[in-house]
């Protein structure tokens, strides 16, 4: 049944360009890497017990390692015009590897999870967990966003990076490439998917799971706890980026209000939504949580933040275990046989 469900939501997001428009169907593929955010949050948080308030970070890094790189493309031989008007003299060293796209894309990985890594090793091993980590990924995010506002000259400062026109030598406004890097995103969010899916499903996932459950005792057994969190703590970051990039090509610009506490509180949100311990309710609630964002603020302009909270509210209250969780739950009671009471033997009446 799940499989032939998730078979059909696939098929309906395959057929997408038959019946949404142009820019519906462009909002989809940003919603979709939004989803592969949200799995890689549901690793942490609904598996290891490691709550992030901080993803925004990554998300933000692997899209401006891309976004560098679509800068350098727009401007072949000048400076990229922000830094004209900031007064920069010459790219800066650090710009360099940008040139190429192999590279960016691989920084758009490797960075996030470098970031990833130094944060979650020195707190891990110093067994700093549950709101002192999340306060700690929050602070990470007021750090980065000050430093990419305040370097107006290398980063773009507030308006961050824009006005992009070709990659790997496709135009970037033909609806032939959006329909393509669509196509790319949804291919992406099914291996994701995939990955994940097999990986809490192994000997590792029980390992995570036993983590969240009793991380004492799993140190107790002869595990080491650290190992293992900042090991799937850095693969969620490197997820992170990897949407970053996925977006920044669709969304043609990334700012750092886009890797801001905001963000990364409502990154948390499209899990708790969908359903924690479920990769396909993270990916559910990325996709669900975003549309409602959008159907709410066309069409009640005044009112749409109240009604998005509400409905945060009402699903966090009404549903604890998300939608796919709660569902799952539901469906696997009617799944038990009830079975007939023993009838007692003349001597257990005695």
């Amino acid at each position: 049944m799940k499989l032939m469900v998730y078979t059909v939501f696939l098929v309906a997001l395959a057929l997408a360009p038959l019946y949404l428009s142009d820019f519906r169907l462009s909002l989809l593929g940003k919603f979709l890497a939004y989803a592969i955010i949200a799995m890689g949050i549901d690793l942490i948080w609904g598996y290891t017990g490691i709550l992030s308030l901080g993803h925004g970070v990554y998300f933000g890094l692997g899209a401006y390692c891309m976004a560098m790189h679509l800068k350098l493309v727009a401007s072949p031989g000048e400076l990229p015009d922000f830094m004209s008007w900031s007064g920069v003299e010459s790219l800066p060293w650090f710009w360099a590897p940008f040139h190429s796209a192999g590279a960016a894309f691989l920084l758009a990985l490797i960075i996030p999870m470098i970031v990833a890594f130094i944060l979650g090793y020195f707190t891990f091993r110093n067994r700093i967990k549950g709101a002192f980590f999340s306060i700690l990924s929050q602070a990470l995010v007021i750090i980065t966003v000050t430093l990419f506002v305040g370097q107006q000259g290398y980063t773009g400062g507030t308006n961050g990076l824009t006005n992009f026109d070709s990659f790997l030598g496709l135009n970037l406004q033909a609806q032939s490439t959006k329909l393509l890097f669509f196509y790319l995103t949804l291919a992406v969010v099914l291996v994701v998917l995939v990955l994940c899916t097999l990986l809490v499903s192994s000997r590792l996932g029980n390992i995570l799971t036993a983590i969240r459950d009793g991380e004492n005792r799993v140190r107790f057994i002869g595990y080491n706890p650290v190992t293992y969190k900042v090991f799937i703590y850095c693969a969620s970051a490197g997820l992170a980026g990897l949407a970053g990039v996925l977006f920044v090509l669709q969304e043609g610009i990334i700012s750092p209000a886009q890797m801001g506490i905001v963000p990364s509180i409502e990154m948390v949100l499209w899990v708790a939504i969908g359903g924690r311990s479920t990769i396909g309710g993270a990916v559910l609630g990325a996709l669900v949580t975003n549309a409602a964002k959008t159907t709410f603020s066309e069409a009640y302009p005044a009112w749409w933040p109240i009604m998005l909270g509400a409905m945060f509210i009402i699903v966090v209250l009404l549903l604890p275990k998300g939608i796919v969780g709660t569902i799952t739950h539901y469906t696997s009671n009617w799944k038990k046989p009830v079975l007939p009471k023993p009838i007692p033997s003349s001597q257990e009446a005695s």
